[in-house]
């Protein structure tokens, strides 16, 4: 009954204004150029040739492996990626998975032997105490698979809301929201997608929810980082190989 009642007052929300005389809802904000921006960024991501498309989480999962397994080291790959390039963590998950890379073989490895096999991924130190508190809470409370929820996911160590949205695209094939990594952040500050300058990724993911097609949402985040990596850099941006350097407001400035 609640939810049937939570459904009912969605839709009177979205219908109240249109042809009750009362006054119309406010248009919803959009940034600037963003749609040309977006078809230009598709076309310079054509090749899919950027790390994150070779090397990414989407690559490092053993995809022959009973799905329950599959979410498992899709999980583990993106506590892994923090603060790493997508080419250590892609090494790191390799190794791995050559030992057999399932709940039980983890809970079974001893700290030492699981900080040598991780070693270099960034906070390795850190990551080998996440990855065995959570995976004993995966055994214990999930029978050893994974939460299908951003809610439960954020709940485990070591897991953030970008993994957790990454996670729910990639094991679940379900889009709960926009994953926002730092190449997000970025990129949708420097082109004004945001109506204000965010300090946060998850800000960003707030900001960029409120308008961005939610047909869009599973899509926006390989798109900027792999422009990110290539293009759209951290520190000296190459603007003078952007198709949108006459369309983006940093160009000039940057």
């Amino acid at each position: 009954p609640r939810q049937s009642r939570r459904r009912k007052s969605l839709s009177i929300a979205y219908e109240a204004g249109q042809d009750d005389g009362a006054e119309p809802r406010r248009a919803r904000w959009e940034p600037r150029d963003w749609q040309e921006q977006l078809e230009r960024i598709r076309e310079m991501r054509r090749s899919r040739d950027a790390p994150v498309d070779e090397m990414g989480v989407q690559k490092c999962y053993d995809s022959n492996a009973p799905p329950q397994v599959m979410r498992y080291q899709v999980l583990l790959a993106l506590m892994l990626s923090s603060q790493t390039k997508d080419q250590v963590t892609s090494a790191a998950m390799l190794r791995l998975r050559r030992r057999g890379l399932t709940v039980d073989s983890v809970l079974q490895m001893d700290d030492d032997t699981l900080g040598q096999i991780i070693y270099p991924v960034g906070f390795w130190r850190n990551k080998v105490k996440y990855i065995k508190q959570t995976t004993a809470i995966l055994k214990q409370k999930y029978g050893g698979d994974i939460p299908s929820t951003v809610e439960e996911l954020v709940q485990l160590p070591g897991v953030g809301p970008k993994m957790a949205h990454l996670a729910m695209h990639i094991a679940w094939d379900s889009v709960a929201g926009i994953a926002v990594d730092t190449h997000v952040h970025r990129i949708s500050n420097r082109l004004k997608w945001v109506k204000k300058e965010t300090k946060s990724p998850e800000e960003t993911r707030v900001a960029l929810e409120e308008w961005l097609p939610r047909d869009l949402w599973k899509e926006i985040n390989w798109l900027l980082v792999g422009f990110g990596q290539q293009t759209c850099l951290p520190v000296n941006p190459r603007c003078s190989q952007c198709l949108n350097q006459d369309i983006c407001p940093a160009a000039k400035r940057l």
